[in-house]
């Protein structure tokens, strides 16, 4: 099944390019293998990361709950050593995503910012949706001051004007940075970036196993639930 994926991955690839359509993908681990080994994994992936380098194009590996993250990390090094059409997410939620961020930025990968919707213990991350929000502007502004380009995942207004704000302040140009949001959620600030002259780039699960990833987010966190009802009115 895990070959049968990344076969999948490679058609949609294909497709991009013959449709020259402006996108990348993202790759759940977990889906390519993680759990039989780290190996076949990587060798899994591999088949992919070559396929979009062959038409130049890019694959960011997803990160999922925390008990992945350091074997997401040390196999995204490993790609990265060989491609450099690699990036990965970090979440803010997370205690130790300063010290990740710090050494993704030192190795030269992309990563995309995003909050975290998996529900985890206090041991390891933040439980206060004001603690989330904090370090998600001090690792954003980590990003921004990199000179790297780096994507900033967030549907939330607050998120998204002090990313701006910090921009402006810094002299960082909109060419610098992008913002990112699922498909459907927050369309209207999605327009608004884009007529403002940001990148956006929105996030499209697919296949025939789009519903469970969405019924997923919605279990994860009870704070997903209520999100989605706002923005579905909100257009």
């Amino acid at each position: 099944m895990a070959k049968e994926l990344a076969d999948k991955y490679i058609d949609v690839l294909k497709t991009i390019n013959h449709e020259h359509i402006k996108a990348n993908v993202s790759v759940k681990l977990t889906q390519m293998g993680l759990d039989i080994s780290d190996d076949f994994c990587f060798d899994n992936v591999n088949r992919i990361i070559e396929a979009a380098g062959d038409k130049g194009n890019f694959v960011r590996i997803d990160m999922e709950g925390s008990d992945y993250t350091q074997r997401t990390l040390d196999l995204v090094y490993r790609w990265a050593e060989r491609y450099d059409n690699v990036g990965t997410v970090i979440q803010s939620m997370l205690y130790r995503s300063a010290v990740d961020i710090a050494e993704l930025i030192s190795r030269g990968i992309r990563v995309r910012l995003c909050k975290g919707a998996y529900k985890e213990p206090a041991s390891v991350a933040f439980q206060k949706k004001e603690q989330v929000n904090e370090n998600f502007i001090k690792l954003m502004k980590t990003l921004l001051d990199s000179g790297q380009f780096h994507s900033i995942a967030t549907h939330d207004n607050a998120m998204i004007e002090a990313t701006k704000k910090y921009a402006d302040e810094k002299g960082i140009g909109k060419d610098k940075y992008e913002f990112q949001m699922l498909y459907g959620i927050n369309r209207s600030g999605q327009i608004k970036l884009v007529r403002e002259g940001y990148g956006m780039l929105v996030y499209v699960p697919f296949g025939t196993h789009w519903f469970p990833y969405y019924y997923r987010r919605l279990r994860e966190r009870k704070e997903n639930i209520l999100f989605i009802l706002k923005h579905l009115f909100k257009g």
